[in-house]
């Protein structure tokens, strides 16, 4: 099994419970998961990252890095997948990454006789068209070795329903597509009692100073997880949080402060967070605090958990795929405001029952109006809807699709 991300950690997991033995090849400066470090039937296997002189940020060097790391990679994958590895009766791949890890597992499957899975959780060549373009000819080679390869697993996991749909257009897959809503690990769940919220939010230096007042409702707190990178327009919710903090001044309604907390890295940060300093400076933000924040894993779940509300702008390159920052949310049962303009958004977020999805700054405003105005029931709705969403977990999806596909159950 090919292990990119803390949701496949878990259907690692999930896969090794009954008896069977998956290796897992994971790159160094990832954590797994701890069950599966001491996990006796799970063998963690690294890859190491490409060396550090190619990384750039140079658009004209970026096709010949790409190709050297390809080239690194392919090795690094090959010698885990050939030779460091035990011969499986599946393998498990996380898509993207696309190249060069699906020949590569195609490859090793035919060697070893072993049944390719293909786990799609986006497509590679779409968020390589985010940094090159749609037209350009290394998206369009990685959109024919992707949809090519493809056609030769034995089965396929997609995230949405979207997403079979286009696999089977586009890609021309005969094999079983098979859909699988991520769900959230068991680190993220609701917070029921008012003692641990406290005692957290006074325990998080981003949140202390509020604490009073978010326990009192005097102020809300607002919670965005964000890779700070161009796919998501950051800039749109400062718009919002500026009109949001002129509103809470001038309205007759009365809506409460916002202490609003930023988690994540990525490259721009800095300059938005100098942005939110200078209208901070300026007054702009008189009744809405920004912090940023870099937290654990079990701090961001309980983050998450005292929120009132969470905020994504996951904006989706392939149209399809679902950000798994409001699967962790639900499973907070924490409401969510969300980018809607992309087609597999009602799959995940049920309007006026779980969240609330925006196309603008100005609708963002209106959704964050309508939830926080004092005497509103909008939360309280929101709030139910995620917390019974948040019952749904891994074994509710896994058991009846992947569990029988791969014999685990009968």
């Amino acid at each position: 099994m090919v292990v990119m991300s803390p949701s496949l950690d878990i259907k690692v997991l999930l896969l090794t419970l009954p008896f069977l033995f998956h290796p897992a090849d994971r790159r160094q400066d990832s954590v797994p998961h701890s069950d599966l470090i001491n996990n006796p039937l799970v063998s963690i296997i690294s890859l190491s990252s490409p060396p550090s002189f190619l990384q750039t940020s140079n658009r004209h060097l970026f096709p010949l890095v790409t190709v050297l790391k390809l080239v690194y990679q392919t090795w690094g994958l090959w010698a885990a997948l050939a030779y460091r590895s035990r011969p499986a009766e599946w393998m498990l791949v996380q898509n993207p990454p696309a190249a060069p890890t699906l020949a590569i597992a195609k490859l090793a499957c035919v060697l070893r006789n072993t049944r390719l899975v293909i786990d799609w959780h986006n497509f590679g060549y779409s968020i390589l068209a985010l940094k090159l373009g749609i037209s350009h000819p290394m998206v369009k080679l990685m959109k024919w070795h992707e949809l090519s390869f493809c056609r030769h697993a034995n089965a396929h996991f997609c995230v949405s329903n979207a997403m079979a749909r286009q696999l089977r257009e586009d890609g021309g897959i005969k094999t079983p597509i098979l859909v699988l809503h991520d769900r959230p690990p068991p680190l993220f769940k609701p917070i029921h009692n008012d003692k641990n919220r406290k005692e957290f939010l006074f325990s998080l230096p981003e949140t202390a100073p509020h604490a009073d007042a978010l326990m009192s409702g005097k102020r809300r707190l607002l919670v965005s997880s964000t890779s700070w990178t161009p796919d998501e327009d950051f800039a749109l919710l400062i718009d919002a949080l500026g009109k949001y903090s002129t509103h809470a001044s001038t309205s007759n309604l009365q809506i409460p402060p916002l202490c609003v907390i930023i988690t994540g890295k990525g490259p721009q940060k800095e300059m938005y967070l100098s942005k939110i300093a200078e209208l901070s400076a300026a007054g702009k933000l008189d009744n809405v605090s920004i912090k940023s924040a870099w937290l654990s894993l079990e701090d961001y779940a309980c983050l998450l958990a005292c929120a009132d509300l969470g905020v994504s702008l996951h904006t989706s390159s392939s149209g399809v795929d679902l950000p798994m920052k409001v699967v962790d949310m639900f499973g907070a049962g924490l409401p969510v405001a969300g980018w809607n303009q992309y087609e597999a958004w009602p799959e995940l977020v049920t309007e006026g029952v779980n969240g609330l999805g925006f196309g603008s700054a100005e609708e963002l405003l209106s959704h964050l109006v309508d939830a926080f105005a004092v005497g509103s029931d909008v939360l309280p709705k929101l709030r139910k809807g995620a917390v019974l969403e948040s019952t749904r977990r891994w074994d509710d999806e896994w058991d009846p699709v992947a569990g029988r596909l791969f014999k685990l159950i009968s």
